[in-house]
């Protein structure tokens, strides 16, 4: 095991580029899955702390009016069997609220001084209700821009904001109205609190009002139960109900675009994983070979030389999947509570998460190293020492055809003929990125319903959600295809350093031999383009296609990409010296 440690550290020294590259791609691929399968399970997670920090009732009973027949279904709910205790009736009322310029419509809920045993929110910045001060739910709060001592206006009603604070009793902002006037839907509302005094002044105002009574059940599990076992909505009994469970699930509903973007998306970036951790395993076959050799010629038997192969790969797997879930766990509690109305906390991936990122984060390592590892161990030792280059096959009448290319487009075809594999590879890294970038485009393409009243743009949360984990993601999927396509070019540069000192040496001049090899990279790239796009489209359902030069100005971005991401390793190969390449001796 010493050995073993000792020879993978020195070759880490050696290669700490290949290294950080494999590292890079699976972290992203394990992060991003990790983040994914977290969101459910971190969402309802940070609701019961929430509900646990505020005393959050187990039923939220809403009536509309004030009158008679609301006095008697909220009295009929209190005695109820199966009823523990309960607070209010709260009166909350319908109005509009602005603040820096931005108006959206909102919920004003009466408060006593001190909160009752059932719904105690929690005061996260500034104090609690006083007369002449509201309090602004946090989600909303955050929407609007406001903070501790700004004035907002409430039903024609200037007043400042007294304090900030979050609460389980409501659905997260948007939907913390729950119930609309007349108990009805209820279109996107913000929530504030205000005092006794002041909800008198709103009453006053005639607006819209609907009776709220928080119950707290003897067995909160049971609370579906006791909800159907109430009479249904109806004139007689105009009272919706919604319980603690509904409520969890509701705020989950933010993530619903988000979820499966992160967890579509972490497969697309194994997938670039593999295809990145394959080409370095590709370029450094041959040194692997030699180095089979070596230990082999020193007596290592071919388990010691398994092990010391695969224990590099492997340990460097675990290591990316662990900084890959630091990162997931680190990233999740903003990630899960987009609003902000609930309580931030951590919330790192489960026992399952971690064991499925960690069985990814192998399987892309050992996927990409077995055939390479497989091939030196049977390789000769004799062979493997003297490091014989493969003598090409001679093809007189493609030889004919090919005379009469250009050089650049020559030398390209020629390079892309000997590596058909490599080529592959980055047409597969160029498609997955270019599914994800029409995704995006795709989403972003989309009509969205905004929050605001007027000319106010409040944005819509759970689109923006989706959207930024789409962007996140696409990113992500750029970032290590430009790591491939480097990669590929730099690795191809390399072992064709000879190949090409003999194209000059016969008359090639530096800027065709640089034109040469970045053709090897462009040609995979217009059959990945063609791919991806078309397969985005597919994957994006039933979404409104996007106009048809956003997909154009795509296709046409991952060309001018490549091509700029494989000049510099070209040109620095083009610039060789050829005398100095030819008297080499090969390794």
């Amino acid at each position: 095991m010493v050995l073993v440690f000792r020879l993978v550290t020195a070759d880490v020294r050696r290669h700490p580029v290949q290294a950080a590259m494999l590292l890079v791609s699976i972290t992203a691929a394990t992060a991003t899955l990790a983040l994914g399968l977290s969101l459910g399970q971190a969402t309802d997670t940070l609701f019961r702390q929430t509900r646990a920090a505020t005393a959050g009732p187990d039923v939220v009973a809403l009536t509309p009016g004030t009158g008679r027949t609301a006095a008697s279904a909220m009295a009929a709910l209190e005695r109820a069997p199966g009823v523990a205790g309960h607070s209010g009736p709260y009166r909350q009322y319908y109005t509009a609220l602005t603040a820096h310029g931005l108006t959206s419509r909102a919920v004003a809920q009466g408060a006593d001084a001190a909160p009752g045993p059932i719904d105690r929110p929690l005061v996260t910045s500034g104090g609690w209700v006083r007369p002449g001060g509201v309090v602004v739910e946090r989600g909303f709060a955050a929407a609007l821009g406001v903070r501790v001592g700004d004035r907002v206006t409430v039903a024609g009603r200037s007043l400042p904001v007294a304090g900030i604070a979050v609460t389980s009793a409501h659905t997260v902002y948007p939907w913390a109205a729950m119930n609309g006037p007349g108990g009805g839907p209820s279109d996107a509302n913000g929530l504030v609190w205000v005092s006794r005094t002041d909800a008198r002044v709103l009453a006053a105002a005639d607006l819209p009002v609907t009776s709220l009574l928080y119950l707290k059940l003897r067995d909160p599990a049971a609370a579906r139960e006791f909800v159907v076992s109430r009479r249904p909505y109806s004139d007689e009994y105009p009272t919706n109900f919604f319980t603690w469970q509904f409520m969890a699930e509701q705020d989950g509903v933010l993530l619903k675009d988000s979820q499966p973007v992160l967890v579509v998306g972490s497969w697309l970036l194994s997938l670039l994983a593999i295809a990145g951790v394959a080409t370095l395993a590709a370029g450094r076959a041959a040194e692997q070979t030699r180095r089979v050799g070596l230990l082999k010629a020193v007596g290592a038997t071919p388990g010691l030389v398994a092990a010391v192969l695969f224990a590099e790969y492997l340990t460097l797997a675990l290591l990316a999947d662990a900084l890959g879930l630091v990162i997931a766990r680190l990233a999740a509690p903003a990630v899960v509570n987009p609003s902000g109305s609930l309580l931030t906390a951590a919330a790192g991936p489960s026992a399952d998460t971690v064991l499925l990122t960690t069985v990814v984060a192998l399987a892309v390592a050992v996927l990409t190293t077995l055939a390479p590892t497989v091939r030196a161990l049977r390789t000769e030792t004799v062979t493997a020492l003297a490091g014989t280059a493969r003598r090409p096959e001679r093809r007189a009448r493609l030889n004919r055809v090919s005379a009469l290319l250009p050089t650049p487009l020559l030398l390209g075809l020629r390079l892309i003929a000997r590596r058909p594999g490599r080529a592959v590879l980055h047409a597969w890294s160029i498609a997955i990125t270019m599914i994800g970038a029409t995704g995006m485009l795709m989403l972003y393409a989309q009509p969205v319903y905004d929050y605001g009243l007027g000319s106010s743009k409040l944005g819509n949360v759970k689109v923006e959600q989706g959207r930024h984990a789409l962007l996140a993601v696409t990113v992500a999927l750029a970032v290590l295809a430009a790591v491939n396509i480097i990669t590929i070019a730099w690795t191809t540069a390399l072992e064709t350093r000879r190949t090409m000192a003999v194209a000059r040496a016969l008359g090639a001049t530096p800027g065709q031999v640089t034109a040469g090899l970045s053709t090897a990279q462009l040609l995979p790239t217009l059959p990945g383009t063609v791919i991806g796009i078309p397969l985005g489209v597919l994957a994006a359902g039933e979404l409104s296609a996007p106009p048809a030069w956003w997909l154009c100005a795509a296709a046409l971005v991952s060309l001018l990409a490549t091509a700029a991401l494989t000049a510099l390793p070209a040109r620095m190969a083009a610039r060789r010296s050829v005398a100095r390449t030819l008297s080499a001796e090969a390794p």
